[in-house]
């Protein structure tokens, strides 16, 4: 019986076509990422009190009220990715290079940093994910 019809299968191939397992993965790190930030951002004092937008260190209260974002971002991607909203994946791949151009900026402009040289080969290994989910956005 087929699915126009109404048959068994109805009920689950479009969300077999609609959400591949990569997508179910995806979702499951953003999961993971929130359950590890989250307590992190929250009780570690040594990384409490920073974190890093485009490249640049926000500390203390600022760090401590920006955090939040970073979770939403990753709580946004888990529910995205795993009901399949088409969006997501040009949006995750627009991160992944955010991040990548972050690690890059970050390198140079960090006292923490390793110069731009390693700031460049962490970016591009870091866009490796883009590039693919660019691809399986086509």
């Amino acid at each position: 019986m087929s699915a126009a019809s109404g048959g068994p299968e109805s009920d689950t191939a479009p969300l077999a076509l609609a959400n591949p397992w990569w997508m179910r993965g995806l979702a499951i790190f953003c999961v993971l990422s929130v359950l590890f930030l989250v307590p992190r951002d929250l009780f570690r004092p040594e990384t409490r009190d920073v974190e890093v937008w485009l490249g640049f260190e926000l500390r203390g209260r600022a760090a401590l009220l920006s955090a939040p974002l970073h979770w939403a971002i990753f709580a946004v991607g888990a529910w995205a990715f795993w009901t399949g909203r088409a969006w997501i994946v040009p949006a995750a791949a627009g991160y992944v290079f955010y991040v990548a151009l972050s690690h890059l900026v970050w390198s140079e402009a960090s006292p923490n940093g390793n110069g731009w040289v390693v700031g460049l080969a962490q970016a591009a290994a870091i866009s490796i994910p883009g590039f693919l989910l660019l691809r399986a956005a086509r």
